[in-house]
This record gives structure tokens, C-alpha cells and sequence, in this order.
């Protein structure tokens, strides 16, 4: 098994998913982001529309070695994810799901299920600590359900535990959530959730 423990990265990596910047979820991230900067913890943010990540093709060269067989620059986000202790997903809801940007990151990431769960490679690292932060235009009870489910599942196999949320309805063009202080109050105390965890390491 490759040794990708060398890897120096940042300990806090969050994936801003949405195609829009300066949108409600870039915004509430940023206000995570903030706390970070604050208390001195490193992070680094990812926006995923300024990447090239092919959608996985299903050639299956993964169930093999572990390795995905498409190179992209999703080669160099995979060192980011094992090497990030604390993962933060922000994605917009489109279709009550996570937006295409992010789908195709976890997607990819089938690469590590499979190495995880057909090649049992094993670690030595205690489980990380992943989050997640979302904005949606509608009002809908059940509105996150499908980006929850999928997200958790993606922690899963990032060998990440669920740490916390901050799921803002209600809020469509951009800046809207300004509107909504509570919202943002929300999403600094899951910066200072993170900062907490990465303190205790």
C-alpha cells in the first residue's frame, strides 16, 4: 500500500461545492472558515468548479489496486481528503441532493470504498471529523434528507465521523443569508466544533 502519510496538507480541508461564488453556502463557509483563521487552526478550501474531475467511468481498475484509473485533478484532491483530519462539505441543494460538483468528487471517491472495502487496506489514524453546511431556496421538511445520506456515507468511507450541520432553508439569491443571522451565528460555532476537535488531537 502507498504511503500517503507523507503528504503535508492542510488538517482542516473544505470542499465548496456550489458552481456559484459568493453564494449563500460559499458564504456560510467562509464564516467557518473565519473561526479557523481566528484560532489559528490551518485550513485550506477547495472550490470545486475551478477543478477538472471527470464523473467516475465505472472501468473498475480501482477494485484492483486501489488506484483510479482517470487522471485528473482529482489525483491530487485524494491526497487532500486522507490527509485532512477535519472535512467540510458545502454544497447548495439541487434537486434535493448535492450539486454536480460535489457528486462527482464522491463518486470518484470509490477509489477509496474500494480500498477500504474490497482490498481491507488498513489505518492506524483515529477517525476524523467531517461536517457539513448547505443552503436551499425551498422549505421543504425533508429537503436535506439526500444530501445528508449521501454525505454520511462519504464520511464513511473517508473514515470520518459526523460532527455537526448547518442547513439554512429558505435562502435562493446570493447573499440572502445575510438575512438570516442565526444562520451565520450557526455556522462560526461549527468552526469553533472544528477547532475544538483538531485542539484535542
Amino acid at each position: 500500500m502507498p504511503d500517503e502519510s507523507k503528504a503535508v496538507r492542510a488538517p482542516v480541508l473544505a470542499l465548496q461545492g456550489s458552481p456559484r461564488r459568493g453564494g449563500n453556502t460559499d458564504l456560510l463557509l467562509d464564516e467557518t472558515l473565519t473561526v479557523l483563521t481566528e484560532k489559528r487552526v490551518v485550513s485550506e478550501k477547495v472550490v470545486l468548479r475551478d477543478l477538472k474531475i471527470s464523473p467516475c467511468l465505472e472501468i473498475y481498475a480501482c477494485l484492483k489496486d486501489g488506484q483510479c484509473a482517470i487522471k485528473d485533478d482529482m489525483i491530487e484532491l485524494y491526497d487532500k481528503l486522507n490527509a485532512a483530519r477535519v472535512l467540510i462539505v458545502a454544497s447548495p441543494i439541487f434537486f434535493y441532493g448535492p450539486c454536480a460538483q460535489l457528486k462527482a468528487v464522491i463518486d470518484r471517491c470509490q477509489a477509496m470504498w474500494s480500498r477500504k472495502y474490497r482490498l481491507n487496506w488498513k489505518t492506524d489514524q483515529p477517525p476524523g471529523r467531517g461536517y457539513v453546511i448547505s443552503a436551499s431556496a425551498t422549505l421543504g421538511k425533508k429537503v436535506f434528507d439526500g444530501l445528508l445520506l449521501t454525505v454520511k456515507y462519504f464520511f464513511d468511507v473517508l473514515n470520518l465521523e459526523f460532527g455537526g450541520q448547518v442547513l439554512v432553508r429558505g435562502v435562493d439569491l446570493a447573499g440572502e443569508v445575510f438575512d438570516k443571522p442565526e444562520a451565520l451565528s450557526q455556522a462560526r460555532e461549527l468552526g469553533g466544533t472544528a477547532v475544538e476537535f483538531i485542539n484535542r488531537e
